[in-house]
């Protein structure tokens, strides 16, 4: 059974913020990119989607913007936001892929894979 954190930090030590509602995001799709040690694929980094990371993503098997009305998935489109799995976001960034991220909105598990120094140069400004 899933069970959240409660008082989730993200990645600048104050109190995670949602990610995005519309499409619904994270792992509990309560729009927020809480984790659990059930979370495997640590669904932690709140991005913004590009065209160029959508078929980033899609190259590498996990095909992000078809819609899958089967899992209540309506597919995503450059600008919407997303809890990506942190090691993709990596991933993307060694590629030359990732997009952009929100910090109040990224777990603090994400500095498990990147440093704040990294999240912060390609942080959404404000």
């Amino acid at each position: 059974m899933k069970t959240k954190t409660p008082k989730a930090k993200n990645v600048l030590g104050t109190e995670l913020k949602g990610c995005s509602d519309q499409p619904k995001t994270g792992f509990f799709r309560d729009g927020c990119c809480n984790t659990t040690e059930e979370d495997f694929g640590a669904h932690t980094v709140c991005a913004e989607v590009t065209e160029d990371f959508l078929g980033y993503s899609k190259q590498m098997g996990n095909d992000l913007s078809t819609p899958r009305p089967e899992y209540g998935f309506p597919g995503l489109k450059p600008g919407d936001r997303w809890c990506l799995c942190a090691s993709r976001w990596v991933e993307a960034l060694e590629a030359g892929k990732a997009p952009r991220l929100v910090l109040e909105s990224t777990h603090e598990r994400t500095l498990d894979y990147a440093p704040l120094a990294v999240l912060q140069r390609h942080a959404i400004p404000g």
